[in-house]
């Protein structure tokens, strides 16, 4: 089993070792990714601060000015660790032991804004990059689907997949083979903030369970959590929590 996991927009700062995209998931797509990451360099460097506002999603000065840095060579840390969002607060990463550490590090598939796929392993720099904007002239979440919608097909094929993103990241990847995904609703209400949160507190009920199946995931109980739907249309099924 395969979990996908959108990616945040807060990321801590820091690393080790350098960046080199070369080790990131799928070297098909290192042309691809280094074309990219030229153009998201070469913007940084004309420095026009309205551009890179806008990119950033920012508007004071000192913060976009801290962004201005070429990530290439930037320090590195675990995918996983860099992003700092509700979810992976909730799923706290470092307070898991390592067996549940390396179940994450191994089953999660990341899909960052700038980096496209990558595992929650790889090795990434601090950036700064808006969900939905443009880098240069390239929307990133299509130039992914391009180069790299095939690829995680072919990386899929052999897995069961459980979708915890947010539906912007459908335009990277739609899967084309059944996949899960989760709902999660209080007093008859579709919740958009919480269910990062418990998007996070399902995949560390996940890591701590070890799950490997669907079939196992459906019967893990998770505090706080009832099913109380299942619904099931083409080669989506969509498990319907009950918040409680």
């Amino acid at each position: 089993m395969k979990i996908l996991l959108a990616p945040s927009e807060n990321k801590k700062p820091g690393g080790t070792l350098s960046f080199d995209p070369s080790t990131l998931l799928f070297e098909a797509l290192l042309p691809h990714r280094t074309k990219l990451l030229h153009t998201y360099v070469n913007v940084l460097q004309q420095e026009d601060m309205q551009v890179l506002s806008k990119m950033f999603g920012i508007k004071k000065e000192a913060d976009i000015n801290y962004y201005k840095k070429d990530i290439i060579h930037e320090l590195t840390m675990k995918a996983i660790e860099r992003y700092t969002g509700v979810a992976f607060d909730y799923l706290d990463y470092e307070a898991l032991n390592k067996t549940e550490q390396g179940y994450i590090d191994t089953h999660v598939i990341l899909f960052s804004n700038l980096l496209g796929p990558i595992r929650a392993s790889d090795l990434i720099p601090e950036y700064k990059l808006k969900q939905g904007e443009v880098v240069g002239d390239i929307k990133t979440e299509k130039f992914y689907h391009e180069y790299s919608a095939a690829l995680m097909e072919e990386y899929l094929k052999d897995d069961e997949i459980l979708d915890l993103r947010a539906g912007f990241y459908d335009k990277f990847y739609k899967p084309a083979k059944p996949y899960t995904t989760l709902k999660f609703i209080k007093d008859g209400k579709v919740v958009s903030h919480w269910a990062k949160a418990y998007r996070g507190i399902v995949l560390r009920e996940i890591a701590k369970a070890g799950v490997d199946s669907i079939e196992d995931f459906m019967k893990l109980p998770i505090e706080g959590l009832s099913i109380k739907e299942i619904q099931s249309k083409k080669n989506k099924t969509e498990i319907i929590y009950e918040i409680g």
